[in-house]
């Protein structure tokens, strides 16, 4: 496994996923835990009839603790949990604290004498005691590279009992935009479910739903036609070029007007102008992203839908919808009301539809179409609410059948050290080939 150490702490520093909370949830690392020959890594030969059978690493951990406490200091509880902060390492004993009283000892040297055992007995673990008597256990990066090998080798996939048509829906960057440190864990989560559901037999439709649609390419177009050039296609272009609409699309009424319009135009196949510069936009953002899938890795089954595929149904769906009385007119845009007084917004007031109908109209294609029998959304958290009303409208609509699944599979925002959505000191968004760069760099020095 190429440059896994490093790899680890790339993912603990760049996405705040615990690598090693995964890695030790995953069934053949609990048959490496338990010391069979063939991947016996965790501990010393010597120490394998101790593991005693045990197939959880925190519950080996709170064994050793219970024993070092029982011949230390009579017995006591081990008090042995997850690490609440990455700085803390994998798991935290607080043992000490606890006993320290009883035993008429300072916190830290119950704590010290704990540390010396265990460091004595599993080297591959690093233990450190903090603050006024915490224990802190960090599993060693060379560890779980052991580990992570051995499961490769021998991995052997249990069968699904039941095998089904599943749909992934994971990465799904924006085009004209570079892809950024946040769309690491969509495209690596998606990837590594879509692989494991496949290796349990079931057959697996990956799809990336790109962001090819909406105000930002009326404003981009409008900005090549009015003076900005036709040929500035190079991703590197559009980046800049991207700001600088932006910027006039923030300040320029006039120019807000007409890129709104080319929106309409866009969706509506109005304009043949309108339609080459966006393709052209496409192509070049397209040819980054393979770029980027490429080094990481990406299944190459992973098949483009962007939310433009969906435009023909989207007229469709809002009329479908309204039929139904589900969908109403508001302020002159059409909208489903919702149980707290919120609405989901299916068309505005000029008449161009949004991410809510791509994505009512995306589930009800993958439902029939493609008939899936599960589907899953790998998108950070923050969409929870989104999703939670896209399946209310389909399953109540019977846009989706009852018996298809509808899942959100959600996961955390990439933050920096102040809590906030990650960026870099320049104040932008960190883009993922950056990483990755960066983290060749690193990995051959």
């Amino acid at each position: 496994l190429r440059c896994f150490r490093f790899a680890m702490k790339c993912l603990r520093w760049a996405t705040g996923m615990r690598a090693a909370y995964a890695l030790m949830t995953s069934a053949r690392l609990q048959r490496a835990w338990t010391g069979q020959r063939q991947c016996a890594v965790l501990v010393p030969e010597e120490e394998e009839a101790l593991i005693g059978g045990v197939s959880d690493p925190r519950e080996w951990l709170t064994r050793r603790v219970s024993r070092s406490l029982e011949e230390e200091y009579g017995g006591g509880p081990a008090l042995v949990t997850f690490a609440t902060k990455f700085e803390f390492g994998d798991y935290q004993c607080n043992a000490a604290l606890a006993l320290a009283k009883k035993v008429g000892a300072a916190p830290r040297e119950v704590a010290e004498k704990l540390r010396e055992r265990l460091a004595s007995e599993c080297p591959r673990m690093e233990v450190e005691v903090a603050g006024p008597g915490f224990l802190n256990v960090r599993l060693r990066d060379e560890l779980l590279a052991e580990v992570v090998e051995a499961m490769a080798v021998e991995a052997k996939p249990v069968p699904a009992r039941t095998k089904q048509r599943v749909v992934v829906d994971y990465s799904s960057p924006n085009i004209a935009k570079e892809m950024h440190v946040g769309h690491l864990r969509s495209t690596v989560i998606g990837d590594a479910l879509a692989n494991a559901l496949e290796a349990r037999g079931h057959e697996v439709v990956r799809q990336n739903h790109v962001g090819d649609w909406g105000t930002q390419f009326g404003m981009l177009v409008e900005q090549l036609s009015s003076g900005g050039g036709a040929n500035a296609t190079d991703l590197g272009d559009l980046v800049g070029f991207y700001k600088a609409a932006k910027a006039r699309f923030d300040v320029d009424d006039e120019f807000r007007t007409r890129a709104r319009q080319r929106v309409v135009a866009l969706q509506s196949n109005a304009d043949d102008e309108t339609t080459r510069l966006w393709r052209d936009i496409c192509a070049a953002s397209r040819a980054e992203f393979d770029q980027v899938y490429r080094r990481l890795g990406v299944s190459e089954a992973l098949e483009e839908r962007g939310e433009s595929f969906y435009n023909p149904y989207l007229a469709e769906i809002v009329e479908d919808l309204k039929s139904r009385g589900i969908a109403v007119e508001s302020e002159g845009a059409v909208v489903v009301p919702d149980e707290d007084d919120k609405v989901l917004i299916i068309q505005k007031s000029d008449g161009g539809f949004n991410y809510a109908t791509t994505d009512l109209a995306a589930a009800r294609f993958r439902a029939t179409d493609l008939g899936a029998d599960r589907v899953l959304y790998v998108t950070d958290a923050g969409q929870a609410r989104h999703f939670e009303q896209i399946f209310r409208v389909v399953k109540a609509s019977g846009l989706v059948p009852d018996d298809v699944s509808l899942e959100h599979v959600p996961f955390g925002v990439v933050q920096g050290e102040d809590g906030k959505k990650f960026k870099t000191r320049a104040g932008e968004t960190v883009k993922l080939k950056d990483l990755l760069d960066e983290a060749d760099r690193r990995a051959r020095e």
